[in-house]
């Protein structure tokens, strides 16, 4: 049994919620566009300066260096157009993920002493949206939205 019996505040709820649906898509819209595009900007700077990328994975002790340049440099430009447009995103927050955490461990471990060092970084920030965009998904206003009924049959996206 509600508390609330008022018909007119019981309306009024009723409205802001429906408000509030119609404009749920800018959350995640405004999410992926943010990492889309310092993602897209990061990798696209990490192609064009792939030897001091690889001497920097050098100085971290990241297996591979080279490897690993080219690999993190391509999956932050490629996943930060996809994360844009809205495609593929919850498979593309995979890997973006495991940057941001290869990039926690390795050049921001000395940074951490305590949780709140850990809250305060931008990488764990970057982290949380890629697992929002991978758990929730890419919202109404992303091409995985309109494309997967075709694709797939169902309103699930990857």
């Amino acid at each position: 049994m509600p508390i609330i019996k008022s018909a007119p505040l019981l309306a009024l709820r009723r409205r802001l919620l429906g408000l509030i649906d119609k404009v749920a898509f800018l959350g995640p819209l405004l999410a992926r566009i943010t990492v889309g595009v310092v993602f897209t900007a990061s990798g696209w700077g990490k192609l064009h300066n792939l030897e001091k990328v690889t001497e920097f994975f050098t100085s971290l002790k990241i297996p591979m260096p080279a490897f690993n340049a080219a690999f993190v440099a391509s999956v932050e430009f490629l996943g930060g157009l996809l994360l844009i447009i809205g495609f593929l995103s919850r498979l593309m927050s995979l890997p973006l993920m495991v940057t941001m955490v290869v990039a926690i461990l390795t050049a921001k471990r000395e940074d951490i002493a305590g949780f709140g060092d850990l809250m305060r970084l931008s990488e764990w920030a970057y982290l949380v949206f890629f697992a929002w965009i991978a758990v929730a998904g890419p919202g109404r206003a992303s091409l995985d939205h309109i494309l997967a009924p075709r694709m797939f049959g169902d309103k699930e996206s990857i």
